[in-house]
């Protein structure tokens, strides 16, 4: 799966709001009292490496990671800076909600707080919907990214 590139300067155009089919949805970074629920439900509803890179964006100074929340729940995430300085990712939405635009919230979100702290450009590791991420931001393949910073991670 190659990595994507993502130019922040231009994010403004994929900026028309449409508001997402759930009812009562908050996109918000957590507070320090969450941590350790929202690493474990991250954990035990998507992948086990994921919560270790949201335990990262959670301790970054500022906060790098968003949590999707209803009826005081965490529904979805999406984090940056976790792997990688200037990575989007990762993010993850339950089953339930895809496709209802909360991904779309998240990943907007997250991207704009990239940009306000700074960043020209955001680089999408190892994508999977890459054709989510082209329609929803115009992120395109970077050529001859297949292999990308996790090849050297230790398991």
């Amino acid at each position: 799966m190659p990595d994507m590139l993502v130019k922040l300067y231009e994010l403004d155009k994929y900026l028309i709001h449409t508001p997402p089919e759930v009812n009562d949805l908050i996109i918000r970074k957590p507070i320090g009292p969450e941590k350790h629920h929202l690493i474990r439900w991250v954990g035990s509803r998507f992948f086990g490496a994921w919560a270790s890179e949201v335990d990262v964006a959670m301790g970054n100074q500022p906060m790098t990671c968003f949590f999707a929340v209803r009826n005081k729940k965490p529904v979805g995430f999406a984090c940056y800076d976790a792997t990688a300085r200037g990575f989007f990712g990762p993010m993850g939405v339950i089953g339930s909600l895809r496709g209802k635009g909360v991904g779309r919230e998240l990943l907007i979100t997250t991207l704009l707080d990239m940009r306000n702290h700074g960043y020209g450009y955001a680089i999408i590791g190892r994508v999977g919907p890459a054709d989510f991420y082209r329609k929803t931001v115009g992120a395109y393949e970077i050529p001859n990214s297949d292999g990308s910073v996790w090849d050297t991670w230790m398991r």
